[in-house]
């Protein structure tokens, strides 16, 4: 690995060097360097076509219980709930590594726990983010290796309008768990250098269902952060970026243990520098590094009186990024590259077994099984994207990508090693991009694009040993021989803007069509020569191992229509449909979401908004039973919003979700696992909440 960072030392001291030289021919400097925290600027020549950008989170005035909650009223986003804490978003039906996720254009954090207990998503605090950016598909090659698209979540950076003390304190209440949220944020700025901190406390009970059923969801978090930036010249800045992160006493519904304790810890640097000259226009660098150190027991569980299982697992993410933005031409801008990503994880599973064969043991007897088997997977990547500007009203985009990925596996379990001929692995990943922006009007804009979007196998997909990983009870054997996904995407979309008379103000409208075929497509299968390690005796009696598929595709659409009139008020309407093939199995694709529909209507004045939200979301039977999955009903909620800004730099929010009560669980919703009062069904959504928000702003 000293190898790899030597490379990125080396390339971003030339850079620099030469950028310092060109600086000094042109010393034209206009204004202050902003970071590439953002990936999408709303400039035409440099942002990646097929983008959504959402930033209106304090409308939504319901707490989210970890940062997945903010993709809920996204179009093309369902959420994987194993409780109120564990929460993945799922894209277009890609989730997990399939989905590029990062914070502030390229840090990252990965998980400790095989089960996900701890996503991406648990490791910073919702009123944070500023806005969320998404590439819907693999048509960008600047921000790692992308297989299904790239999700950027922006944490709120300074308020450069004046200088000195600027602040904000908040506070919030939702009925249904009788739940409380605070956070502190501080900002001193001055023009030489600025500090943000912040810290929040989130307190969630149990919530109950639209049938009155308590849900054992309840968890507790305190985090934290610092972020300190320091501008050399106008054109040129430095931030580091540490926070942490505290979960305590999750309970997990639908997962066979609880965390005790989930801490994480972030660091990251940026450089930028800006303007240099005609030909070299900027240099960006970024290094960070994320650790997660993670307790899950099964104290609350009723196997404990038989078995105490404890797991303390952990897990490294190291990486970085230097970029050079070159103009050889005015016409054409050209972003070249190399990046690291780097986890390595480790830690093992306890188990205490009291009894054996129905009987009681007269002394317990203690087991160990290794749960990483002290692993990891490296990638250095290299790129070049150009953007050509054929016309002012035409961007053609163009970008390759190749990747190294290196992965071995240092203390496997004999069982393991005695399946596999373990050495460590070198792949070859190549990805590659094209698409053209047309601005068709000032009101009309057409997109096309393909993208040839490589991932390798995550680390459960390669080296998890008979643990029970999936929404499934089998347990699941990894194989570190398992080739590369690949995804084949096919987009147009449009989107546009009608003015309108006669007290109608305007129609606006934006769509999306894709395909996807893919190669190599990565799912657990059902291997009847391999029996279950644990509890033998139990079904299902077989394990299942990761394969690679030969045929599976996947298409479907977005839509967005909003009419505005009065000046003031809107209706809306959004749709999303997924349709995928596992042709191998002749069945669906496993966690593809069902067609989803959401009408709302509202106001926004100066100084209140409101709005009403109706979901609807149909029956899900285009299923994966090898995933065993089962037909999922459809159903329809109805929710209500209301924010006030009359008093100065004060914020009111309330809301009522779920107005009907209704009692209804999502497709993607894992089920009820080792839960004294539940069998193995899917865990069931809040029913009605209230919700109230009050921010003071200074």
């Amino acid at each position: 690995m000293k190898t790899l960072y030597s490379a990125l030392l080396c390339v971003l001291l030339t850079a620099v060097s030469y950028a310092q030289k060109e600086t000094e021919k042109d010393t034209l400097n206009k204004k202050t360097t902003k970071l590439n925290e953002v990936i999408v600027t709303g400039n035409k020549e440099t942002d990646p076509v097929l983008t959504i950008v959402s930033n209106k989170y304090a409308e939504n005035i319901v707490q989210p219980k970890n940062v997945a909650d903010l993709f809920n009223n996204i179009v093309g986003f369902s959420s994987i709930k194993r409780g109120n804490y564990a929460i993945d978003p799922s894209f277009r039906g890609s989730q997990y590594e399939q989905l590029n996720i990062q914070y502030d254009g390229g840090t990252k954090a990965m998980h400790a726990c095989p089960n996900r207990m701890d996503p991406i998503t648990t490791h910073i605090i919702p009123e944070e983010i500023s806005k969320i950016e998404i590439i819907k598909g693999p048509y960008t090659v600047r921000y790692g290796a992308t297989f299904g698209g790239v999700i950027n979540m922006v944490t709120e950076k300074p308020n450069y309008l004046d200088y000195g003390l600027h602040g904000k304190i908040s506070g919030g209440y939702e009925s249904n768990g009788n739940s409380f949220v605070n956070m502190a944020q501080l900002q001193y700025i001055q023009e030489k250098y600025d500090i943000v901190a912040n810290a929040g406390y989130r307190d969630f009970g149990n919530y109950e269902d639209g049938d009155g059923t308590e849900i054992p969801s309840s968890f507790r978090s305190t985090d934290y952060g610092v972020k300190v930036g320091y501008n050399f010249t106008e054109n040129q800045r430095i931030q580091a970026h540490w926070r942490q992160s505290f979960g305590r006493d999750v309970l997990h519904a639908a997962l066979p243990m609880d965390t005790d304790y989930d801490n994480s810890s972030i660091i990251s640097l940026n450089y930028k520098l800006d303007n240099i000259g005609k030909v070299i226009k900027s240099v960006n660098a970024k290094a960070y590094y994320s650790y997660v150190d993670h307790l899950m027991t099964n104290t609350n569980r009723p196997p404990f009186n038989m078995m105490e299982a404890s797991s303390n697992v952990d897990a490294t993410t190291t990486g970085g990024k230097v970029e050079l933005h070159w103009q050889p031409a005015k016409s054409l801008n050209i972003f070249s590259g190399i990046d690291v990503f780097n986890v390595a994880r480790d830690g093992d599973r306890e188990r205490l077994v009291k009894m054996m064969n129905g009987n009681m043991l007269p002394e317990p007897m203690l087991f160990t099984d290794k749960v990483w088997q002290d692993s990891y997977i490296n990638d250095l990547g290299v790129f070049t994207e150009a953007k050509y500007s054929v016309n002012p009203n035409t961007i053609l985009t163009a970008g390759i990508r190749y990747d190294n990925v290196v992965s071995d596996i240092k203390d496997p379990e004999a069982d393991f090693e005695a399946m596999y001929d373990l050495e460590k692995r070198t792949e070859h990943n190549i990805s590659a991009t094209v698409s053209i922006k047309k601005i068709v009007s000032d009101n009309f804009t057409i997109e096309a694009a393909y993208g040839r979007g490589v991932r390798s196998a995550n680390m459960i997909e390669r080296f998890i040993n008979h643990f029970t990983v999936g929404q499934d009870p089998y347990e699941y054997v990894g194989n570190p021989n398992l080739d590369a996904e690949v995804n084949n995407q096919f987009e147009i979309g449009f989107k546009g803007y009608e003015p309108l008379k006669n007290g109608l103000d305007a129609f606006k409208y934006e769509a999306s069509f894709y395909y996807s075929f893919f190669e190599n497509y990565i799912v657990a299968v059902v291997d009847e020569t391999l029996d279950r390690k644990f509890m033998p005796n139990a079904l299902p009696e077989h394990a299942k191992v990761f394969r690679n598929l030969d045929e599976a595709y996947k298409t479907g659409f977005e839509v967005k229509a909003e009419l505005d009139f009065l000046k003031d008020y809107f209706v809306k309407g959004e749709f999303a449909y997924v349709y995928a093939k596992n042709k191998d199995l002749n069945e669906s694709l496993p966690l593809t979401p069902p067609f989803t529909t959401r009408f709302s209507a509202g106001v926004k004045k100066e100084k209140y908004w409101a709005n009403l939200q109706y979901n609807l979301v149909s029956q899900q039977d285009n299923i994966s039973e090898s995933f065993d999955e089962t037909v999922t009903a459809g159903y329809q909620t109805l929710d209500a919003r209301l924010g006030i800004n009359t008093f100065k730099n004060i914020t009111l929010g309330v809301a009522v979700l779920n107005i009907f009560d209704e009692a209804y669980n999502n497709h993607f919703n894992f089920s009820f696992t080792n839960q004294a009062d539940f069998g193995r069904t899917p865990i069931t959504e809040p029913g009605r909440n209230f919700s109230a928000f009050l921010q003071y702003k200074f």
